[in-house]
């Protein structure tokens, strides 16, 4: 039976470190500067003979009400409630400090059986953690070295006096083709994209605020609506890159939201309604197509603007001519804060993913390319017309179409337009964007 830990301590003990050994893999940002886990993550792992979910959490630290910290501290004590067990970490070599006293205070309440773990013992030097450990109350401190992996074993025995014995029901394989919906909130800093994570899956999973940047690392929930699973991911809001640039954290966080970008099939791109497609928002929704993902754009704070007649419109006019790639995306207005409009985000959503998993048979494009290009014939080129012969979908995800014919290579960047947009319109693949593989005929005459 899975047994859910909670890592939990003070800032800058180790925690991710351990989440990272634990997990397999580095999953959580890791760095020197105290307090840079703010959300909580999740992971799947084996630790000997032990299924367990671990969740890395933030610091616990004392603040004042409503403060970062303590939005922080209310997300890690959240997370403490809902485990089987708390693993206490504290610092070997700083001993036992006045702020984990404050953890300690904080878990004593909840009534969680608690294991203690007295981090960064390398060596065989005597380390203070381990003999002040006990002054906690929470029984003989393990000693262990998340970094090295020391202390592993003991700690799995620990936990393991708290695992269940009863097998749980194997779950249902899924049928095929059935798989997750992995889906990305990618945007600016401070345009809501957290609140819209939270607003999309019920809870207040990701934490929120005023301040900008506060989501540094990218979180991820499993979702299920309407039948579907989706495995939602909330990322850091990506800067322009010069800004970015020399700050190992914020270098470390866009890392992390990229990686999610690479990861998702679709992405919902977050923009502030009342400043929508500035240039930073044209580099992310660039970026997004590039990669070859489903987009849909969500306009938050739609509470805010003041002349909503023909606002959409405006807006769709303004993805259209700025971004000719992504034309006719599914756009909507939403606000994270009210919910209005959230009910129209998973559809467009929905929509977005069949486009990009679209296949149109040979026959059916064949047909499409005569009217199209019976409507508009491809223009010559130093008096020699370029000729399209036929074409066919290489594949799907995104929609990729190979062209043959000749002189395809001076084929103008328009006239490629003009076919996506006809691909488009035609076969509902608004959302996602779409790929042309050139194949020119060789000259059976050249030496």
């Amino acid at each position: 039976m899975s047994l859910t830990v909670a890592i939990v301590g003070r800032p800058n003990v180790g925690k991710s470190t351990l989440f990272n050994k634990l997990a397999g893999r580095k999953l959580a940002l890791v760095h020197d500067t105290p307090g840079v886990t703010r959300d909580r993550r999740e992971a799947e792992t084996t630790l000997g003979t032990l299924t367990l979910r671990i969740i890395d959490t933030a610091g616990v630290a004392d603040g004042a009400k409503d403060s970062l910290a303590a939005r922080m501290t209310a997300q890690t004590m959240t997370a403490a409630a809902g485990a089987d067990v708390c693993l206490f970490l504290i610092d070997g070599r700083e001993g036992v400090t006045a702020a984990d006293e404050i953890v300690a205070q904080a878990l004593r309440p909840l009534g969680k059986p608690v294991v203690l773990a007295v981090n960064k013992c390398e060596g065989r030097q005597t380390h203070l953690g381990e003999g002040e450990g006990w002054s906690l109350g929470f029984g003989e401190p393990i000693a262990i070295s998340a970094e090295h992996r020391l202390g592993l074993e003991e700690l799995s025995e620990a936990l393991a006096a708290f695992a269940g014995t009863e097998e749980e029901p194997a779950e249902a394989e899924p049928p095929p083709g059935d798989k997750p919906l992995r889906l990305a909130i990618i945007g600016r800093p401070n345009v809501g994209k957290s609140s819209i994570f939270n607003r999309l899956i019920g809870s207040e999973r990701a934490l929120t605020g005023p301040e900008a940047g506060i989501t540094r690392d990218a979180v991820a929930a499993r979702w299920h609506t309407e039948g579907r699973e989706i495995l939602l991911h909330d990322t850091a809001g990506l800067r322009k890159k010069a800004r970015a640039a020399g700050h190992a954290l914020e270098e470390m966080s866009v890392g992390s939201t990229l990686e999610a970008v690479r990861f998702a099939d679709c992405a919902i791109v977050v923009m502030d309604a009342t400043m929508a497609f500035e240039k930073q928002d044209l580099t992310i929704a660039d970026l997004i197509a590039r990669e070859g993902r489903a987009v849909v754009f969500a306009a938050n704070k739609w509470d805010l603007v003041e002349k909503r007649a023909g606002a959409v419109g405006r807006l769709r006019d303004k993805l259209d001519r700025l971004l000719p790639q992504l034309a006719g995306a599914p756009l909507i207005g939403v606000s994270a804060l009210t919910g209005e409009g959230m009910d129209r985000l998973l559809p467009s959503v929905l929509a977005a993913d069949r486009a990009w998993n679209t296949r149109v048979p040979t026959a059916t494009l064949n047909r499409f390319l005569e009217e199209a290009l019976t409507r508009h014939a491809p223009p010559a080129i130093h008096g020699r017309r370029v000729r399209i012969r036929y074409m066919t979908q290489l594949k799907s995800r995104p929609p990729t179409f190979a062209l043959f014919g000749t002189q395809l290579k001076a084929l103008p960047e328009a006239y490629l337009r003009y076919l996506a947009n006809g691909l488009r319109q035609a076969f509902h693949l608004e959302g996602a964007p779409l790929r042309f593989v050139l194949r020119t005929a060789k000259n059976p005459y050249a030496d």
